[in-house]
């Protein structure tokens, strides 16, 4: 559970950033990381079509460098764009120089205020830079859909177990998840619309 729902105190080492939106609105932010790619995100912006349901991607800089066909379709089809780094790049192995740079990099193709550092973590210098201009988004329910040891039914499961009013929900557009998620993105979203959720993104 720590993994899937982070715990309190983490939560409380980053108290600017959004973990979980308004606990008595009936709605879910879906949002997905590392990408674009052209082997999953297409893919995934078909069933987001298909069911109707507009997403936030936390888009790494030099993929959308690599593949701006796919960035301008996320954008066309009324989707939120995040910053994720311009190279995947972890805050705790680089000094604060060389981490606010590679955002900055990075929005020099993405043109966006929301920020998600990969892997959930950054120095607390870091934290505060980006605080100043930056809304930082975290989680509140990561599906594990990039585990080698997670079944396309596990992520449902972890979905249909921790995912409640307000809940920021992350997937990955990525090579690791993609096929789960062929299964298990669908199944979520169609879960999520029979309890009654709203599917919103960040303003």
């Amino acid at each position: 559970m720590f993994i899937e729902q982070p715990a309190m105190w983490l939560r409380w080492l980053y108290p600017k950033a959004l973990w979980r939106m308004d606990p008595n609105d009936r709605s879910v932010y879906l949002t997905f990381d590392d990408g674009p790619i052209p082997e999953a995100t297409p893919y995934i912006l078909d069933v987001l079509r298909e069911y109707g349901v507009k997403a936030t991607f936390f888009m790494v800089g030099d993929n959308v460098r690599k593949y701006p066909d796919i960035y301008q379709r996320v954008v066309s089809e009324g989707h939120r764009i995040g910053n994720h780094t311009h190279n995947h790049i972890g805050g705790f192995r680089h000094s604060i120089k060389e981490y606010s740079y590679n955002v900055e990099k990075a929005n020099a193709y993405l043109h966006t205020d929301l920020v998600r550092p990969p892997h959930g973590w950054m120095r607390l210098a870091q934290y505060a830079w980006l605080s100043r201009k930056f809304k930082i988004v975290m989680w509140d329910l990561v599906t594990r859909d990039y585990s080698k040891w997670m079944t396309p039914d596990d992520v449902l499961d972890n979905v249909k177990r921790y995912a409640r009013n307000g809940s920021i929900i992350t997937f990955h557009d990525s090579l690791k998840s993609i096929e789960k998620l062929r299964t298990a993105l669908p199944a979520s979203i169609g879960w999520l619309q029979q309890q009654g959720y709203q599917f919103k993104t960040f303003e």
